[in-house]
């Protein structure tokens, strides 16, 4: 019930500010904070409860939504899925505080559908029904279309527009391999479900798993964004107004990784090996022309929009390292890349508050007018570039790691999971590292440093200590996630153990597997709403796949012997007749049962009828001519 006093606060706060009047925006604004608050504390009782061995599903909480369906209301969280949670829950009390000058119309609506946005987030992030995942999913787009369509500036509009027609059509594909994967399953195994634990249980052949994978992956590519499908995010970025572009950058792009990591590659590792070198490649691309494109930027905040293509390159590339390293790393660079791109955001927010302007020509010299301002932006710049110490430099190390040492994990089975010079990968990516670093340093001394040549920057004020209060947390987490990451990356490692096991079991049992419907693993469940194993699909085959000296070992499949069906026996009731009696009279004799003559007895009758000259009955020949 955790999840779902989680989800449903900022649902409630969202009603309530919508009831209040329009002209009270200082309450609208205070009530939202409330609730953003509220969810927050209320997320910490996850950590409190959470249990670090555990590396299945925790806080779960499964009821029928649409029985006929089989759709279930079905939420929980691993270690792969808490802190992002978490992160969504931070960020809402943070953007909320700094919408208090940001946000000066339509105030009551804005508060709303900020609150609306974080229960949609929330919800997806913890959804174990790909139905309801999918309902979430699409609920995203609605507040963050309204946010830069109706609070941003610029071309607002086109970049509103072109950020749902990028995300819509990626997720029209995904429904239907959802619609597919229901279907299928439901004829394999006479259970409709969308229930992703039962379906994990499921295999699909080897052509199948291909395209249901690339269905899936468009739609989470194109919200990483991968490159060559991120031209929506710039123009999103740049016109959408700070509160909207820190929730962008700090959870909704995390959707599209975390999409891979729960549904893509666990439904379909098959489709995922195959898929993995090319997506690996456009990551490594991605790297670079993301850091060279951010380079070049006369705009601040597009500058930043650029570099999350950059940052986010570096995920993928972990998650298709499949070992342990790199998908933890991954994980961990999803949590630092909302920390210090969101704060970079907030940050450019501010300066767009007093100068109302982006370009890096209208700054320069803000460290003698903004001394404060200017070092905690220079602790979030160099968070990014991944300076050791701070939390940017753990993930991107691990994702390297894993990266190039992909050979002692998943290659270890055999897995295709890399193309050969993988290794040549891993060192484009490090390079990648050292441009970040060029373009970051390159945004700091173009704003910071130099002459003030604008009279207008003579006369900037500091940062105030809401816009201080603003920062602390994630300075804090900075600081913190790159000194000590145990208390982080322990919650996350039996998940992450887990999945990879699982995903070699799966991989063995998909290969080599053509039939057109799915086939059952009946050893895998992570989840206490996970039905047993179901009964044999309709091909006939029940695949029972073990693990046995660290490799997956599948039995021969044992002959299907169909019991024999005998009829039962019909036994007919005895009719026993009443026995009548006369009136008055005694009970009549019983009948003499009538004796058959046999052939010689009916000749010496006839003879002794003749003999006494009488005819022997019809048919005789006897008596007078």
């Amino acid at each position: 019930m955790l999840l779902i006093a989680i989800l449903a606060i900022p649902l409630v706060g969202a009603i309530a500010v919508a009831l209040m009047p329009r002209k009270d925006e200082q309450g609208a604004r205070h009530m939202g904070m409330v609730f953003t608050l509220l969810t927050f504390f209320v997320s910490l009782a996850l950590i409190a409860g959470f249990k670090i061995s555990d590396p299945g599903m925790q806080f779960e909480f499964s009821v029928p939504w649409v029985r006929s369906l089989g759709i279930n209301f079905h939420v929980g969280i691993d270690g792969i899925s808490l802190w992002l949670v978490l992160l969504a829950t931070l960020l809402g009390p943070i953007v909320m505080l700094s919408t208090y000058k940001a946000i000066d119309t339509r105030v009551k609506e804005f508060v709303a559908s900020l609150l609306i946005l974080e229960m949609a987030m929330i919800g997806a992030l913890v959804s174990l029904d790909l139905f309801v995942f999918y309902v979430f999913w699409e609920i995203m787009l609605v507040p963050m279309y309204l946010m830069i369509g109706v609070w941003g500036h610029g071309a607002k509009i086109y970049a509103a527009l072109k950020f749902v027609l990028y995300t819509l059509v990626g997720s029209l594909v995904m429904l239907v391999a959802i619609i597919y994967v229901y279907v299928s399953h439901g004829a394999a195994t006479g259970f409709y479900t969308f229930d992703y634990m039962v379906l994990t249980q499921s295999v699909w052949g080897e052509q199948a798993q291909i395209f249901l994978f690339l269905a899936f992956a468009i739609a989470f590519a194109i919200k990483v964004p991968m490159f060559p499908l991120h031209t929506w995010l710039p123009d999103a970025h740049t016109q959408a107004p700070t509160a909207g572009s820190v929730i962008l950058a700090g959870v909704l792009l995390k959707m599209g990784t975390y999409g891979f990591i729960r549904f893509a590659i666990p439904l379909f590792p098959y489709g995922a090996a195959v898929w993995a070198p090319y997506i690996s490649g456009l990551a490594v691309i991605g790297i670079i022309y993301g850091a060279l494109v951010a380079y070049a930027q006369k705009d601040a905040k597009k500058l930043v929009a650029y570099s999350s293509v950059s940052h986010l390159g570096f995920v993928m590339l972990g998650l298709m390292a499949m070992n342990e390293a790199g998908v933890t790393g991954s994980l961990y660079q999803m949590l630092n890349h909302g920390i210090s791109t969101g704060g970079l955001f907030l940050a450019i927010g501010m300066l767009y508050e007093r100068r109302h302007t982006h370009e890096l020509d209208q700054f320069g010299g803000l460290w003698r007018r903004m001394p404060v301002f200017a070092g905690m932006f220079m602790i979030i710049m160099l968070s990014s570039a991944g300076l050791p110490g701070l939390n940017g430099f753990v993930g991107e190390f691990l994702i390297l790691v894993g990266a190039f040492t992909h050979h002692q994990g998943v290659a270890g089975t055999d897995l295709p999971i890399f193309i050969w010079h993988s290794r040549l990968m891993a060192g484009i990516a490090a390079i990648g590292v050292v441009l970040g670093a060029v373009y970051l340093l390159h945004l700091y001394q173009k704003l910071m440093f130099g002459p003030i040549t604008q009279p207008k920057n003579a006369d900037l004020d500091d940062a105030s200590w809401r816009e201080i209060l603003t920062f602390a947390p994630l300075i804090v987490l900075i600081f913190a996630m790159g000194i000590y990451p145990k208390p982080f990356l322990e919650r996350m490692e039996p998940a992450v153990k887990l999945f990879l096991k699982e995903y070699k079991v799966k991989y063995k049992a998909s290969e080599g597997y053509t039939g057109q419907q799915p086939k059952q693993l009946a050893s895998l469940s992570r989840s206490k709403y996970a039905l047993p194993a179901l009964s044999a699909p309709r091909a006939g085959i029940v695949a029972k796949t073990t693990m046995a000296g660290g490799k997956a070992v599948s039995p021969k499949v044992p002959k299907i012997v169909r019991p024999k069906i005998v009829p039962p026996k019909v036994v007919r009731p005895k009719i026993v007749r009443p026995k009548v009696r006369p009136r008055g009279g005694a009970a009549p004799a019983p009948r003499t049962p009538r004796k058959r003559i046999s052939p010689e007895d009916m000749r010496r009758i006839r003879r002794q009828m003749q003999q006494r000259g009488r005819p022997p009955g019809r048919g005789g020949r006897g008596g007078a001519g």
